[in-house]
């Protein structure tokens, strides 16, 4: 995981970033340090009659000399044994060698404490997030149709912590960082994978990948690691709409199917496909929404209520509002409605203002 900066205002040019093994980059650098090492040994072996050695003062530097005065010089040691005397020796020592050792240093001991730090860092954020995961979202896939759900889910209330992204991308994996989400870049067919995402402790699962058949294994894997998880899934035909339900799957979407419906609505009625994007898109004019029965609403017909209720939930099972199973409305229904996307003073959100439940303990 690696986490990045909020999205670029649009028209600013934001190009993925280059993300390098930690110790890549140690190596990396210990190449520069030894380069700045040798040059420095050259330099001084070059200038070495700028240089005498107080223990030998009548022998010439050798290339040895060279390299010990150098390793002790750029390690700060100092001895003293071997030391500049010319003025030409001198300068350099000052413009050259003296930059030269910080530099040494900085990429030594600095990258060492950096690698250090991070992977000790980010291991903690890695432990203490499995610790907290629990009773959250696993969403595979980060395209279009994943990013959509996950948009739909934070509007809805959730926490983008309780939302696990699963994609081979890395790509797409920068792109859910960014979005301040947890990531597990690999293929979600497989079990080990999957665990990495804590799937057994997951409450949702929401499968979008674009192949119907990768769909099917990861449903069917889902669902024998959490036989408790539910489970949703799309499809891109409608013929696999029955074997991704024997795999497993609670609901199944019909990518191609829905698509095609809403473009043949749209050219035969502009202004039906209008309603019908319009209940798709959230946040504005009409959304389509699950709500609890209110006390005051138990026994009355779905079509009395100031919502409008297409669909009853009772038992596990959804009714459509004119079905005469519904129709009158008792403890435990859920309702799915048709209302504003915002509460409005004459359309409140009912069960939002304190209203007694119809499934609150008495």
């Amino acid at each position: 995981m690696h986490a990045d900066s909020p999205h670029p205002s649009v028209g600013r040019v934001s190009l993925p970033e280059r993300v390098r093994s930690p110790w890549w980059e140690l190596g990396r650098r210990l190449l520069i340090a030894l380069a700045i090492l040798v040059g420095t040994v050259l330099l001084v072996y070059f200038d070495r009659e700028g240089y005498r050695d107080n223990a030998h003062p009548d022998r010439q530097l050798t290339l040895l000399d060279a390299f010990y005065y150098t390793t002790v010089t750029l390690s700060t040691t100092g001895y003293g044994d071997i030391a500049p005397m010319s003025e030409q020796a001198r300068l350099i020592n000052a413009l050259v060698i003296t930059p030269a050792r910080i530099a040494f240093l900085v990429l030594l001991i600095g990258t060492t404490l950096e690698v250090l730090a991070s992977q000790g860092r980010e291991m903690f954020r890695v432990a203490r997030w499995r610790k907290k995961m629990d009773q959250h979202v696993v969403v595979v896939g980060y395209g279009t149709k994943g990013r959509s759900a996950i948009d739909t889910l934070i509007s809805n209330g959730y926490d983008r912590a309780s939302i696990v992204v699963v994609d081979p991308g890395t790509v797409a994996m920068e792109e859910a960082n960014r979005d301040q989400l947890v990531g597990i870049a690999g293929d979600a067919t497989r079990r080990g994978v999957l665990r990495q995402a804590g799937v057994e402790k997951a409450t949702h699962v929401i499968i979008t990948t674009d192949r119907d058949d990768s769909n099917v294994l990861v449903t069917l894997t889902v669902r024998q690691l959490n036989p408790d998880a539910w489970i949703v899934a799309s499809v891109r035909e409608h013929e696999n709409v029955p074997l991704m339900r024997q795999s497993g799957a609670n609901s199944v979407i019909t990518s191609s199917d829905a698509v095609g419906r809403l473009l043949g609505l749209s050219s035969m009625s502009p202004m039906l496909g209008s309603v019908m994007e319009d209940l798709m898109t959230y946040g504005e004019g009409l959304e389509v929404a699950e709500r609890d029965l209110l006390v005051n609403e138990v026994g009355k017909q779905p079509q009395r209520l100031p919502d409008q209720v297409i669909a009853v939930i009772r038992d596990e099972k959804v009714y459509r509002y004119f079905d005469p199973v519904v129709s009158l409305l008792a403890r435990g229904d859920r309702l799915i409605v048709v209302r504003p996307a915002k509460e409005l003073p004459w359309a409140p959100r009912p069960g939002t203002h304190g209203e007694a439940l119809a499934d609150d303990d008495d």
